[in-house]
């Protein structure tokens, strides 16, 4: 297994586009968003950028980007991007994924569950330590690379040669860069930037429950994870504590604008809590054991994406986060990784926990004593902490009341049904967002899809965008017109959004979007002091980067719902799932738009998508 972290290891540097194909992306993203008068203007912004300053900075990034061996063009600026930013991390930053239950139901009861997937984690963390953890691969070609033949004949590939001979197969193993900070990391806030902490010398997990903060030893002084009987006996004894919660929760302060918090925090530090707040920074991560259980998807996605801000510690790298009744999710921080780590890291806790669990539900703890192992952390406050405390409950508050979620599953079909018409399931799924925008607001916006690139050495993320000319015109059809056409003619249309989808996600994947060299290029131009490029100031730039519709999927068996908010006032955050046999769309707005009403229209499209590729008629 080892040698094939080697090949892991050896991922290509990502590529910087070429100028004028970035400038013909972005004229083409552009297309359905602007008039003609616009895009006329746009596109000799774009000229006079592409043969003037945009070249000069272009030849400044490629030669940078020759000196920088070790690491992406991206990733610098990616981090200050996030480090930088002053909103509060929640809502603004953090999504969570859900898992699915366990499939024994005996085996979902809180102390069970959290257990298990505890010691799942901590097996993980080993594994990945002992460099054992075998690199994923990206395959664009699965039938070709995704073979025992090619796995078994990569192993006896020189390691200098296994990249190029993955790329032969159009298979990229993964850059594992970032799983580095998935453990005993947090994010702290200074002023003005903020600060990536990671100890991985720290052996503790931090646990809090109902606002109050625990530790205990996960591994021994040898590195060996503690007995699960043993772990299984502290959580039970955190799990029967009575004390009341406090009065002033600390973790609400994760949630606040991070100039504030830093501010807090050097007074959290100089009242004599620094020993403290380090245990909580250096904790391998943070398990929250909520008191409640879960009622249905609304109440799951706002209790893992915000809670009532008292049981998360919002600044770590994730919180696993088990309900009542063994509902679970991971809530992430998103400056140190995307979610490829996570759901790797998901995917493999989930598979541990059920097929491999640590305990059973009748498994007795330990006979520990616990309330030496368990150590209560607590701080002291100060007037002023308190006052922060209560402002940023009071902020945290009024944000969540603001924020609406809605949860559709439509069950007529899903992947399968869509690959037998030769059809993209994702592109179907975009398509529908097109179709349920307009039909609600008569109009085609900004629309942004993630991608990762992590096929490449330190690669983050490109963006799809999947408002196109086909999506524009197919939507069209089926809103303002569908009796003038036959169902033959729409699937026509169908066919060609998905082609050109699926050539915008091939582009994306492979660091060929326009985006990030655009944000790069951005990024130089301030670093470097010169006057902002027209290209950046032009309205048509700033309205393709205020992303009405930002969408994200993510499929695994593992997987029940994910969930984020929007990342502008007036937008949609769109968390979305194609399954063999149905079709799931979590949806977050702000009080300016209706997510109930949305997905009712994605619905409607879906419902229509589904009736042209049958052959029947539309139904206005």
């Amino acid at each position: 297994m080892c040698r094939l972290i080697e090949f892991a290891h050896n991922t290509e540097k990502l590529p910087i586009p070429k100028l004028e194909d970035t400038i013909r992306r972005y004229l083409s993203a552009q297309k359905p968003l602007l008039d003609d008068s616009q895009f006329r203007k746009t596109e000799q912004l774009c000229k006079s950028f592409e043969t003037g300053i945009g070249k000069e900075l272009h030849e400044q990034l490629v030669t940078q980007d020759k000196q920088n061996k070790h690491t992406s063009y991206i990733s610098g600026p990616w981090f200050d991007m996030y480090l930088t930013a002053r909103d509060p991390v929640v809502l603004n930053f953090n999504p969570f994924i859900s898992f699915n239950p366990d499939p024994k139901s005996e085996y979902n009861d809180q102390l069970t569950r959290a257990t298990n997937m505890t010691v799942s984690a901590i097996r993980f963390l080993k594994t990945l330590r002992a460099d054992l953890l075998e690199p994923e691969v990206f395959h664009l070609n699965p039938a070709k690379s995704d073979t025992d033949t090619f796995k078994r004949f990569i192993r006896f590939v020189p390691s200098f040669l296994s990249w190029y001979g993955a790329y032969l197969v159009n298979a990229y193993p993964l850059d594992m860069s970032q799983y580095y900070r998935l453990f005993n990391s947090t994010r702290l806030p200074r002023p003005h930037r903020d600060e990536l902490f990671t100890d991985d010398k720290a052996r503790h997990l931090l646990v809090l429950r109902k606002g109050h903060f625990y530790i205990f030893d996960v591994l021994d002084q040898d590195g060996n994870i503690v007995s699960a009987s043993e772990i299984q006996a502290h959580l039970k004894y955190i799990l029967s504590d009575n004390s009341p919660a406090p009065e002033f929760p600390l973790s609400y302060l994760t949630s606040e604008n991070r100039d504030i918090w830093a501010e807090l925090r050097q007074k959290l530090v100089s009242g004599g809590n620094e020993a403290t707040l380090g245990k909580v920074d250096s904790a391998v991560f943070c398990l929250c054991l909520d008191d409640f259980p879960i009622r249905d998807f609304v109440h799951l996605s706002h209790s893992m994406l915000h809670g009532d801000g008292t049981n998360r510690w919002f600044d770590k790298s994730f919180n696993l986060i088990i309900a009542k009744d063994g509902t679970a999710a991971i809530h992430f921080e998103h400056a140190w990784g995307d979610g490829v780590a996570v759901l790797r890291f998901f995917n493999e806790v989930f598979k541990d926990s059920t097929q491999a669990p640590a305990i059973t539900p009748q498994s007795q703890p330990a006979s520990t004593d616990s309330s030496v192992a368990v150590q209560k952390l607590n701080f002291k406050l100060s007037d002023a902490l308190k006052t922060g405390i209560s402002a940023a409950k009071e902020k945290f508050d009024a944000t969540v009341k603001s924020l609406t979620i809605d949860y559709i599953r439509f069950q007529r079909g899903g992947r399968e049904f869509l690959k037998k018409q030769k059809l993209s399931p994702d592109s179907m799924a975009q398509l529908a967002f097109q179709m349920a925008f307009l039909r609600q607001y008569g109009q085609t916006v900004a629309t942004y899809e993630s991608c990762s690139t992590a096929a490449f050495k330190h690669g983050r993320t490109e963006t799809i965008r999947p408002a196109s000319l086909f999506t524009k015109t197919c939507s069209e059809a089926f809103v303002r017109e569908p009796s003038k056409y036959s169902a033959g003619e729409l699937q026509q249309m169908m066919a060609k959004c998905s082609t050109y989808h699926n050539q915008l996600t091939r582009e994306a994947a492979m660091g060929q979007g326009f985006d990030r060299h655009l944000f790069a290029l951005r990024y130089l131009a301030a670093a470097r002091g010169i006057s902002m490029p027209e290209l950046f100031l032009d309205p048509a730039y700033r309205q393709i980067n205020h992303n009405i519709l930002s969408t994200s999927t993510l499929s695994s068996p593992a997987v029940n719902i994910g969930c984020f908010a929007p990342v502008v006032p007036d937008g949609f955050g769109i968390g979305y799932a194609v399954q063999d046999n149905w079709i799931g769309c979590n949806v977050s707005a702000y009080q300016s738009r209706n997510a109930r009403e949305f997905l009712q229209c994605v619905e409607k499209a879906l419902e229509d998508m589904f009736d042209a590729l049958e052959g029947k008629m539309i139904k206005t």
